[in-house]
């Protein structure tokens, strides 16, 4: 999403995106959850556990977002 209006505040693990996404859908954020694969480099068993998720929203609710993904820092570590 490089030329979009969306910015990624968070890289990590799916279950700890999925965390993230819905403190964010709680005060009304939408996030953009993407994978970052490359499929030609994945395993063929496992890899649903190794993908990162990226997760991205808006530019204009990026200062509030971003305090959602620091107050969970903590509890998000890997």
């Amino acid at each position: 999403m490089p030329d979009s209006n969306y910015t990624k505040i968070y890289t990590g693990n799916s279950i700890s995106a999925q965390r993230i996404a819905f403190e964010l859908e709680k005060l009304d954020i939408i996030p953009v959850l993407r994978d970052q694969t490359d499929s030609g480099l994945l395993p063929m068993f496992g890899a649903s556990n190794s993908i990162l998720k990226l997760v991205y929203v808006h530019k204009d609710e990026y200062d509030k977002a971003i305090k959602i993904v620091e107050d969970l820092r903590s509890e998000l570590q890997e």
